[in-house]
């Protein structure tokens, strides 16, 4: 079932988006060669109970999972494509790290990722990366009223495929409100013009997830949680929850 927002919701789910920009950029500060992943959640963490807010990740048991999510971040490394887990693991000079937060505050929720490099970049770890955020853009870009799913999942797809870059086919965006994860489904491809119609009070966490090799093959470690890519080959992941409202497209989770 899908729920439209009133402009209340709206606004509450601004500021609880506010939380997640917040504790991502607390993340990415503390995200440096040597610090360990396991650093970066509790830095997140801090900037969660600072703001009063629950973190919907901790504790999350989905029917793929053989065990609740351990942490408020999922922090993935190089190949790994999104749920990584936080731990011990001390970055590395050149590491691309994709980090995905949550937060739910007075009952509504946030949701959000970015990608970046620590230390001494290489050339088309930032491609990859700028590629990401451009089919993030794209796809916030057609989540306007009145146009369908479809256009959403096409110009994600058409950004990603046209640079070259593989994405997993049965993961992508979703609803987003009460819950972390509501109808309908945002998938990183699709027909313009096909699917759930775009209407005012819509929200929905936009994401693409790009893997570098240009396969779409991923594969699971034994924790359950972390999917990599099946080639090797680097990913990125890139996050937005927004609303489609009259004036256009309104992204929920900036600082």
């Amino acid at each position: 079932m899908v729920e439209i927002k009133s402009a209340a919701a709206l606004e509450a789910m601004r500021e609880a988006g506010r939380v997640v920009a917040h504790a991502l950029a607390a993340a990415e500060k503390t995200a440096e060669v040597g610090v360990s992943l396991g650093e970066l959640d509790e830095a997140a963490r801090s900037v969660l109970s600072a703001a009063g807010a629950r973190s919907p990740f901790l504790g999350y048991r989905p029917s793929f999972a053989p065990v609740p999510f351990p942490a408020v971040l999922c922090v993935s490394v190089n190949d790994a494509l999104v749920h990584g887990i936080p731990g011990d693991y001390r970055l590395r000079d050149g590491d691309l790290v994709s980090v995905d937060c949550g937060a739910e505050l007075d009952g509504w929720t946030g949701d959000a990722a970015t990608s970046f490099v620590v230390g001494t970049p290489r050339a088309e770890d930032l491609t990859l990366i700028a590629t990401a955020r451009e089919a993030l853009t794209a796809g916030i870009a057609k989540a306007t009223a009145g146009g369908r799913l479809g256009d959403i999942s096409h110009a994600i797809g058409s950004v990603a495929e046209g640079a070259g870059y593989g994405m997993p086919l049965d993961f992508g965006g979703h609803g987003i409100g009460r819950r972390m994860h509501e109808d309908p489904h945002v998938a990183n491809r699709g027909r313009p013009g096909r699917g759930y119609p775009l209407r005012p009070g819509l929200t929905l966490a936009i994401e693409p997830m790009l893997m570098a090799g240009g396969r779409d093959e991923y594969v699971t470690d034994p924790d359950g949680w972390t999917l990599r890519t099946a080639d090797g080959s680097r990913a990125a992941h890139m996050e937005h929850t927004i609303a489609v409202t009259e004036e256009g497209p309104r992204i929920l989770t900036l600082p």
